[in-house]
Parts: structure tokens; sequence; C-alpha cells
């Protein structure tokens, strides 16, 4: 019998219903990333403003030669590591509200949810994995744009896997590349899904933009939650490895990343 999954709507209405009473809670949850978005977006304005104003005064000759051209690139690597530290953090906020999904119960540290992949359980795996899936993508991206944007759907799981993995057995040696490519199976016929869902937010992301980052509050967890929710139903608890479950992964033949 084929197995049915929840709908977007459904999805969304299990969130809401999951925030009720304890939207501070899942606010609060998300405020770092949130501002620090908000601060990013702030300074990213104000210096296309300046920038603008300044190729605006100046001669088309006088701008024309760039003598740094060279020194952009570190520049660039030196902003990833702010993205990829932020990403870390957004990570941990997103097994936090999974385990909220999972357990129903609101009664935990939103710090410590924060940062909770920057643990020893949790760190390393979660460094290496994101690694890992950047240069996969990397390389699929070079054969053209379009396989890139698949398998970044295609990974998208790996990390929750790893933390529904590692949370079963802390003392198991979990296999990173085992998590891309059970993501890669789990995903298979559903990332066009996922994208749909991430699309569904696009009107609630021009609301928020237009309140000057405000709204981002609310919207961030909301999203995130419903992710996970996304993740929860299309899982289940086959990595949770109850004896059930880890004789049907176990069954399941290994892919190729």
């Amino acid at each position: 019998m084929e197995r049915t999954y929840q709908s977007r709507a459904a999805l969304k209405k299990e969130v809401k219903s999951l925030f009720t009473g304890h939207w501070g809670k899942a606010v609060t949850l998300n405020a770092i990333p949130t501002l620090l978005s908000i601060i990013g977006v702030i300074i990213i304005g104000v210096f296309l403003m300046a920038m603008l104003a300044i190729f605006a005064t100046t001669a088309p000759s006088m701008v024309s030669n760039e003598p740094f051209s060279g020194h952009s690139s570190g520049n660039s690597f030196a902003g990833q590591v702010p993205s990829f530290i932020l990403g870390l953090i957004t990570l941990g906020i997103n097994f936090t509200f999974l385990d909220w999904l999972r357990s129903k119960d609101a009664d935990f540290s939103s710090l410590k949810g924060a940062f909770s992949v920057f643990s020893k359980r949790y760190f390393l795996g979660a460094f290496l994995i994101r690694i890992l899936a950047g240069i996969f993508i990397f390389l699929w991206t070079l054969l053209f744009i379009i396989p890139g944007i698949i398998k970044r759907y295609a990974y998208s799981q790996a990390l929750y896997i790893f933390k529904d993995l590692t949370d079963s057995n802390p003392q198991a040696d979990v296999s990173f590349l085992d998590c891309l490519t059970k993501s890669r199976a789990l995903m298979n016929g559903h990332k066009f899904r996922f994208f749909v869902l991430q699309l569904s937010f696009l009107g609630w992301d021009i609301l928020a933009i237009l309140s000057l980052g405000i709204g981002f509050f609310w919207l961030n967890p909301y999203k995130n939650a419903t992710y996970m929710a996304f993740y929860k139903d299309l899982a289940g608890d086959q990595f949770l490895q109850t004896p059930a479950a880890k004789a049907a992964t176990d069954a399941v033949p290994a892919e190729t990343i």
C-alpha cells in the first residue's frame, strides 16, 4: 500500500497548533539568526546605496580600472565564514523544532536550543556533512546549474538524518557519507514537493521585507518548523533506529552519491 504524506496545509496547521500559546518561545528561539539577518540586510542596503552614490559622482574612467581585483576572492571567502556559522545556529534551531514537534514539550531553553549544534554530540558531524554536501553540490553545479540545484534538494535532509541516527545511539560511528546517501534516497520523488513548500512562503517573505524585516521574527520560526514537520512526516521514525526501523533501513540498498 502506497504511503500518503501530509499536505502543505496540514504541515502548516501542525506548526501553528504547536505554536499556539508558545509563539514567544518560537520567536525567542529564532531571535539570533533573525536579528543577524536583518542587520546584514541593513548593512548591505547601506553599502549599496553608498556605492551607487560613489559611482554617480565618479568619472567612468576612474572606476573602470580595478587594481584590487585579485583581493576580492579573499573577501568573498572571509564573508562565507559568518554565513557558515549562522547556518550552524539555524541548524541547531531546526534540531530543537524537530524535538519539539515530536515531543510537543515546550519546556526547553531557547538559547541552549539555538546553540545545540555546538556540542560534542553534533558539531563535528554537522560540520563535515555541510562541507561534504557543499563540495558535491559544487561539483554537480560545474556540469550545469540545474543538477546542482537538484542535488541541493537531494541532500537537504542529511543533517536531520544524522541527528536521528546520533540521538538513537550516541556511541555509534555514524557515516557522514551514508547520511548524504540516505537523504538522496529519502528525497527521491519528493524534491519538487519540498520546493513547492518553500515557494509557498514567498508571499510572506515579501510582506516581511516590506515590514523592514520585523515580520521575519514570526515568519522564520514558522518556516523552519514547517520544514521540520516536512522531514518528520517524510522520514517517520526510520532513522531513529528502533529494531523494526533498523531492519527496514538495512534492507534498502545503498545508492551512490
